[in-house]
Order: structure tokens, then sequence, then C-alpha cells
């Protein structure tokens, strides 16, 4: 998965258009999905922890500028939906508890109608208080606010009309059309820094996807296999996503390629299939990106030869304008995925 968001040394944050092409670009490579993460706003505190010592590091809890740029995770992805055919559009870190679940329901069924199913949304709490806090939201009722959301979504996407009564939110006799592609919603991944009860409930409820922060422990995935099993479930019925982790030289270059590749295989032996680059963290020149795609195509399938891209002639050959061309196998999340915008609740 070729990871949009947080690409602000490799291309001008007020530029959303070179995302879309970036988007497209790896779609005809062979790219099987682009995440995109989001903030509605950031505060002060946003940077308390102590910024990031280079700017292509992932977006964590506290580490940013509060001036860091994040446009509307839906409306970027909706353009990409546009632009592509194939492309799985991941909606990463949607803070759901800062929207009405009719309001975030309707975008997100829209937005999978638009994309025939191709949307994955990971909603999630978040960290940053002050966020909340400028929209009129509980910081601290925010993982009830989200388990809300999750029923009530559930039984938008699936009845007519539709009624929920929670402690939260409340509508009866609602009629919600058109609905999203399939009548279960779009696919729904969950993660965190660990599997804590809370999670597993909505990964054994909702889940079709694990994109933790960080890499899970062993009894982490123990955890969750149990869970599952005890409610007839399967581990193998998730996706679990994993990354690369990038080390940077200095805080001003970006990393070396080879390294960061060289953790995937013990991952795929955990039973990882989809893994996350972000290409800001290897490259800083745009035009070179294509060449950067196939390289990693390349490199990734060396280490793992049951991973396959599209055939034909390379992205380089194909693509035009500013991007030459673009291939990544599988998809992808960034091994802090998204780290930015998880928060346990």
């Amino acid at each position: 998965m070729c990871v949009l968001s947080e690409n602000w040394t490799l291309v001008d944050p007020r530029d959303l258009g070179a995302l879309v092409e970036m988007a497209v670009v790896a779609e005809r490579a062979g790219f099987d999905a682009v995440m995109v993460s989001e903030h509605v706003v950031l505060g002060p505190g946003a940077g308390a922890a102590g910024r990031m010592t280079n700017p292509r590091e992932y977006a964590l809890p506290g580490n940013q500028d509060p001036a860091t740029p994040w446009p509307s995770s839906l409306v970027l992805l909706s353009a990409v939906a546009a632009a592509t055919t194939r492309l799985r559009l991941a909606a990463s870190a949607v803070i759901a508890p800062l929207r009405h679940p009719l309001l975030l329901a309707r975008e997100l069924g829209s937005l999978d109608l638009l994309s025939r199913g191709r949307l994955v949304v990971q909603p999630t709490v978040s960290w940053h208080r002050e966020e909340y806090e400028a929209l009129g939201v509980s910081f601290e009722r925010r993982g009830a606010l989200l388990d809300e959301h999750l029923s009530a979504w559930e039984t938008l996407w699936r009845d007519t009309p539709a009624a929920h009564a929670g402690e939260h939110y409340r509508f009866a006799d609602t009629y919600f059309e058109p609905k999203a592609w399939r009548p279960d919603g779009p696919r729904l991944w969950f993660g965190g820094e660990s599997v804590h009860p809370r999670l597993l409930r909505r990964l054994v409820r909702y889940g079709h996807g694990f994109n933790p922060l960080g890499r899970p422990s062993d009894d982490d995935l123990e955890r969750l296999a149990a869970g599952l099993a005890e409610a007839g479930r399967s581990l193998d019925e998730l996706e679990l996503v994993g990354g690369v982790r990038a080390v940077f030289p200095d805080g001003e270059s970006p990393a070396s390629l080879a390294p960061a590749l060289a953790g995937i295989p013990k991952q795929i032996d955990r039973g990882f299939t989809t893994f996350c680059v972000k290409p800001s963290q290897f490259l800083d020149d745009l035009d070179a990106f294509p060449a950067w795609c196939d390289d990693v195509v390349e490199r990734v399938t060396e280490l793992d030869g049951s991973t396959t891209a599209i055939a034909g002639e390379s992205a380089a050959g194909r693509a035009s304008g500013r991007f030459r061309g673009c291939r990544v196998p599988g998809s992808a999340s960034a091994d802090p995925g998204t780290a930015g915008q998880q928060g346990r609740a």
C-alpha cells in the first residue's frame, strides 16, 4: 500500500492533485491500495512530546507541528476513486467521534458506492484532546462514541428504515439511501498499540483487518486469535497489515530502502500479508518516484517469491507528465501506519 499522507517533503502540501496523480500512477504500476489519514484540526499540544527530528518520519501522537497539513481524507479519496478503477482506498484513522454517525455513514457509504466497494475504513478515536475540544466533543467519551458509530453504521447500511437507540445517538424510522456497495458496508480495519479489551471486541465483532501501531507482540496476536476463535472466527479471516521501518542517517536526508524492506520476511512468517510504504521516507525527487516504485517491486518480489505485481511493461515506461511510473505489489500499511491518529479508548 502506498501511503499518500505526510509526503510534504516530496509534494507541495497544497498540490492535492499531485497526490491523485500518484495514486493513478500507482494503480497502473500494480499497487493494491493507497492510504490517507486525517486530522480535522490541531492545537498547540500537537507537538508537546517533541517534534519529529526528520520531517519524513511518521506523524505520531505529540510529535507534530500544529501547522501540519491534513487535507480531508474522504474528499481526497473521492478524487482518487474517480480517477482509478481497481485501487483500494484506505481511509486510515477516520476519527469517527468527531462527527455524527448519520453524517459519517453517508460520506463513507457514498464513497464506497462511488468506488464500487473499494473503500477500506479504519475508524479510530485518536489522541489529540485539543481537536475534540475545538469541535465541542467529549474527549473522555470518545471510545463509547466510536462504539455507537459502529453499531449505527451496521444498521444504516443494512436496514430500511433504520433505527438506533444509544446513549449518545438516537434515530428512528430513518431512510438512508443509497447504501454502501455491500450490505454490510465498507471493509473495516482496526488498530492500536496493544490488543486491549475494547479493541479486541471491535475486531471480533466488526473487523476485516488489523492494522496495529508498530509491531504487535506474540501475546497480542495470541489474544486476538483466541478472541476470534471464541466467536467462531479465525485469525486467517483478518488482513494483517504491517510495514517498513525507515532508518534516517540524519535529520535532513531520506532513508535507504534495502534495510527497511529487510524486515518484511519476518512479518510474512507471522501471517502479515499487507505492507505500507511511504515514498517520502526514501526519496526527495518526485520525478524519481516511478523508478523507485519499480525498484520496490523488484526487491519485494525477491524477498517473497509469492508476491506478484500486475504483468506488463514497467510503470516507468507507462507513465507520462510529472510522473514516469510506479509499481508496488500487494497492499501496505506503514509500520506506524496510522500512528499519528490512533489512540486508545
